[in-house]
């Protein structure tokens, strides 16, 4: 179920456009959305942020500097149950199938509110999330555009593995050697390695181009602080950790390709070639159940993070799914 219990006081709006943050009850959990848009009635697009734990809402103006949906689209930033400042009681019960239950309620309540179908915008764990949503909830759903698609976790930790440990060897760099092998073998269910494989792939330039793990964590704690103040920037960490710690045993088992989701809205893959997470062999298993109408992408230059890395093209194969010239 879902009812919306608060608008924010201090929604925006300037020359037409729209801003507006809502507080919304979805499954028993108090969860946020920001609507954003540069006039009123664009059609839906709503974020699915990767994951696990990672709140969205700090990085709305990133979001707008680096892809402008604004201009073409309603563009709704969620952040997912736990995440942000969220009680640390909503962590209890979170499961993969929980976030796609949380999902469909908030597509339907998104088409109600702008009287359109959405297109979803879903990034490597919140596209896994997209993909198992839009088999359920596909009459509020336009298009699926899937960013770095979480699909074998046992797969990707292995070809990971393999890239660090070569990496290393080849840099005859000590240090990350040093790290790989207190990485040491998958499965990671516990947030200290995954946390630190994330470090060692952000220096490398494989999470987003251009950027180490110092610079996207200076990134972070500033966005956290001013979205959410420095008491919620300290509870959205803590969640972080929380969902992480509650969640990896289960993402280790991840396995869509045993039982791929049936949808029936056109869908849009996106993998960068430099992101060691999905090797060719898994995008080599996901061309293989592409059917008629969708899509599959292939970014050579860019990392996990493919629509920081080509914002232009990622934005025209938004619009193209809605339908946009």
């Amino acid at each position: 179920m879902l009812m919306m219990i608060e608008k924010s006081r201090e929604a925006r709006r300037s020359a037409g456009g729209v801003d507006r943050t809502i507080l919304l009850e979805v499954n028993g959990t108090r969860q946020r959305l920001r609507l954003c848009a540069g006039r009123a009635g664009l059609p839906p697009i709503l974020i699915v942020q990767a994951g696990p734990g990672f709140p969205l809402l700090n990085e709305v103006e990133k979001f707008q500097r680096r892809l402008g949906l604004e201009e073409d689209f309603t563009v709704a930033y969620w952040d997912q149950r736990a995440c942000g400042p969220a009680s640390s009681s909503d962590v209890q019960g979170l499961t993969l199938t929980t976030q796609v239950d949380d999902l469909c309620v908030v597509l339907k309540w998104l088409q109600a509110e702008t009287t359109q179908q959405v297109v979803v915008l879903g990034i490597s764990l919140g596209a896994t999330v997209a993909l198992r949503a839009a088999a359920r909830a596909w009459d509020s759903v336009k298009a699926l555009v899937l960013v770095s698609i979480d699909v074998d976790t046992t797969a990707s930790d292995v070809s990971t593995l393999t890239y660090l440990q070569d990496q290393a060897s080849r840099s005859n760099d000590r240090k990350m050697a040093t790290f790989v092998a207190k990485l040491g073998p998958p499965p990671y269910t516990t947030p200290s390695p995954f946390q630190l494989r994330a470090r060692m792939l952000a220096d490398l330039g494989v999470v987003e181009r251009g950027k180490r793990f110092s610079t996207l964590l200076l990134e972070l704690l500033p966005s956290l602080i001013r979205t959410y103040g420095l008491l919620g920037a300290l509870r959205a960490l803590r969640n972080m950790n929380s969902v992480q710690r509650r969640m990896l045993p289960e993402l280790a088992e991840l396995d869509l390709l045993s039982n791929w989701p049936r949808r029936t809205v056109p869908t849009h893959y996106i993998f960068g070639g430099n992101d060691p997470l999905v090797p060719a062999s898994i995008r080599q298993k996901v061309s293989e159940v592409v059917t008629s109408g969708d899509s599959m992408t292939l970014l050579p230059d860019a990392g996990h993070m493919a629509h920081f890395d080509e914002p232009v093209i990622v934005r025209s194969m938004i619009k193209r799914a809605h339908g946009i010239d």
